[in-house]
């Protein structure tokens, strides 16, 4: 574990894209958080895993100990659904809460910021849904406050303003977005990450990787989150492997909280064709997003290939790789997902293509696709769906 010595630099109090408490002990500044934006009974939404560890207890006793009057809700599935955001609702009535407080990767976190949406309106969940205008719709008085706590570094959620969650009845997910689901406060303490296992920091380190990459590819005018998407991609090459190894080494998981939200903060610009897949895949097979999205990666590169050359090789030249082509970032990637034991196809994790077609057809449906540098048909996602169960990387 590094020294606290090393880590003097490593603290901020930022305000992009909003205000954020950054370094190692900030956890304890919670109190001080919902005293100033007026939260005296906090809803505290989690999942069962989190739910059962010393870090709830602790935040449980911090805020006790200072006369607020926390309680925790952890139904929440790691692809959280309609019935868990509604399940949630209605214990933040019954139990009169005046906010919430969302902890944990992006099930903890997505689903918080549902909750805290849903709280006051009227309508169906599905009637947020990221479509057109739907937004508008929102009774934005009804929106509780929301103070977001990152435990994984991969998702970037704390600082996004929307939730991805499961419509069971259309077995698809959904983005539900309003601009005032930005947390309005996110405390990033680094220490509450050293917990994580390895292959969840693999996993979830390469989803944020996923996110400054597609942020990156996708198409328009945005330099400053191009500029963030780069270094946000330098230090996960950096530091991804130090943390895998050594999870309590406080520098690497600090680099890689911060280049998580980075991940989150450019894909404002837009994501693609990884996540237009592993949005279906996590609906229809319930498997981990990060793990997904790092294991689709190379074959939508490689459908991606003639659009995205030139970007790949501007990637590779500021990460400084021996061969800065498209050819030599495909190498680099094989070789670094080799390092983090990142399996090599969607076979290796259970998933079969027997719904290649049904897959596909969702994948185009997803806002993400709009995001991807080609405008791929739904046969092009079956397609790459396929190549990736068989692993495949023609």
């Amino acid at each position: 574990m590094a020294d606290i010595t090393e880590l003097s630099e490593l603290y901020g109090n930022w305000n992009y894209p909003t205000s954020v408490r950054f370094g190692v002990g900030k956890i304890g500044e919670l109190t001080d958080v919902c005293r100033q934006l007026n939260v005296n009974s906090p809803l505290l939404v989690t999942d069962k895993g989190l739910a059962s560890l010393p870090l709830i207890t602790d935040i449980l006793q911090q805020l006790s100990d200072a006369n607020f009057n926390p309680v925790v809700f952890c139904e929440v599935k790691p692809n959280p659904t309609g019935s868990n955001i509604a399940d949630g609702v209605k214990c933040y009535h019954q139990g009169n809460h005046d906010g919430v407080i969302a902890i944990g990767g992006g099930s903890g976190l997505d689903a918080g910021k549902a909750i805290a949406l849903m709280v006051g309106q009227d309508r169906s969940i599905w009637d947020f849904e990221d479509v057109g205008d739907n937004w508008l719709r929102v009774n934005e008085q009804g929106i509780a406050p929301i103070i977001a706590i990152p435990t994984t570094s991969g998702t970037g959620s704390e600082v996004g303003r929307a939730s991805v969650i499961v419509d069971e009845q259309q077995h698809n997910k959904k983005l539900i977005f309003h601009p005032k689901m930005l947390p309005e406060v996110v405390i990033g303490d680094p220490a509450l990450t050293v917990g994580l296992p390895a292959h969840i920091t693999a996993a979830t380190g390469i989803d944020a990787f996923v996110h400054n990459l597609e942020a990156y590819c996708a198409p328009g005018y945005h330099p400053m989150a191009d500029g963030i998407a780069l270094e946000g991609m330098r230090l996960i090459k950096n530091w991804l492997p130090t943390a895998f190894n050594d999870g309590t080494n406080l520098t690497a998981r600090s680099h890689m909280m911060v280049a998580s939200t980075m991940g989150a903060t450019a894909f404002q610009k837009g994501l693609g064709g990884v996540h237009a897949l592993a949005h279906p895949l996590g609906a229809n097979f319930d498997a981990h997003h990060g793990l997904l999205n790092a294991i689709l990666l190379p074959y939508v590169l490689n459908a991606n290939r003639a659009h995205i050359e030139v970007k790949i090789a501007e990637v590779a030249y500021h990460l400084r790789l021996d061969d800065p082509t498209f050819d030599g970032f495909m190498h680099w990637l094989a070789d670094f997902s080799q390092q983090l034991n990142i399996p090599q196809n969607l076979g290796d994790i259970g998933i079969s293509a027997e719904k290649h077609q049904m897959i596909g057809e969702q994948a185009v449906l997803d806002p993400c696709a709009s995001g991807n540098p080609v405008a791929l048909s739904a046969a092009q996602y079956a397609s790459i769906f396929v190549k990736a169960v068989e692993g495949n990387f023609s």
